[in-house]
């Protein structure tokens, strides 16, 4: 029924699906009920799944929303749009999070079209800043955008996020037009025109006093591409890449996940599997939200609280630096 509606509540007449593509993974998918399929310690395994999906803004930590998520969804029929909001504002509030009533200004953008190709770049084209703000540890860095605008996939997306003090939640970035220096002179800058700066109050090898936030999220829907998807399948794709940095390239064909969806929707999860509840809940997870330098120490410390929470027990993450 789901994949009936989807068909008909999508806009701009999508043609015919493409024959499904059998997935080229030589073995079972490793599933977090079973974990030990390839005979590896729950925690390693957690940590590949972390190294191949994660992607956070280039030389950062792992960006989460910090206290509320607005979801909006474009040019696709009423019931499929609120479907869309409803799942996604759902997985946000299982995190933690706030989902904004309607009428807030989206934060996560669902945008469906029949020519993502065109419309992916000539909406670049159009609002560049709304892509890359022009600061630095923002954004997954110019290659990566030309490659959000040309690659082909059924479902194509692009984060945003801000360096912020942990405390204030100030920004720690300069946007240009920012202006280096301190206090005003005669005739000079506005002193909210200053580039601003991080305090750090507790200097550490590991951590410091900035964390990374969420700003906004793209997320375009090719709908000529989906492959017979339905929309419950669809909805919790978009869930999983709006409220996680996730890489686009992952390869993740030997997990059990919601992102071999476009591999072959027919043998594909109908929904958010074990893993990804559990990334999720590891990367929301207090106790992976220290403040960390080493990129490295984070990605540990979230893979540790993944397995915690799959144990039900209360592990806490390794601060240990790895050589």
């Amino acid at each position: 029924m789901l994949q009936v509606l989807l068909a008909a509540a999508l806009l701009a007449s999508p043609q015919s699906a493409p024959a499904a593509q059998t997935p080229s993974a030589s073995q079972d998918p490793v599933r977090l009920e079973d974990v030990v399929v390839d005979a590896q310690r729950l925690e390693d395994t957690t940590e590949d799944y972390v190294d191949e999906v994660a992607a956070p803004a280039r030389r950062r930590g792992l960006a989460r929303w910090k206290d509320a998520v607005c979801i909006g969804v474009a040019n696709l029929e009423p019931e499929a749009a609120q479907y869309i909001v409803d799942r996604t504002s759902d997985v946000a509030r299982s995190l933690g999070l706030r989902a904004s009533e309607p009428g807030c200004n989206p934060s996560v953008l669902v945008i469906a079209t029949s020519d993502a190709a065109s419309f992916t770049e000539a909406f670049v084209a159009r609002r560049p800043r709304l892509f890359r703000l022009g600061g630095a540890g923002m954004d997954r860095g110019g290659a990566e955008l030309r490659d959000f605008v040309s690659e082909e996939r059924p479902v194509r997306w692009w984060h945003v996020s801000l360096p912020v003090h942990r405390d204030t939640g100030e920004r720690v970035v300069r946007f240009p037009g920012d202006v280096s220096g301190s206090g005003a002179v005669t005739g000079g800058p506005s002193a909210q025109q200053y580039a601003p700066q991080s305090r750090v109050s507790a200097p550490s090898r590991l951590n410091d006093d900035t964390e990374d936030v969420m700003a906004r999220v793209f997320i375009i829907v090719d709908v000529d591409h989906l492959n017979g998807a339905s929309l419950q399948q669809l909805g919790d794709y978009v869930a999983m890449v709006a409220m996680a940095q996730v890489d686009p390239d992952a390869d993740t064909g030997r997990f059990d996940t919601i992102l071999n969806l476009f591999d072959d929707p027919a043998v594909a999860p109908t929904a958010l599997t074990g893993w990804d509840r559990a990334y999720l809940e590891g990367l929301y997870d207090r106790r992976s939200q220290t403040y960390r330098v080493n990129q490295r120490a984070q990605v540990q410390a979230v893979a540790s609280a993944i397995a915690s929470a799959y144990r039900g027990g209360a592990a806490e993450p390794q601060d240990d630096e790895q050589p």
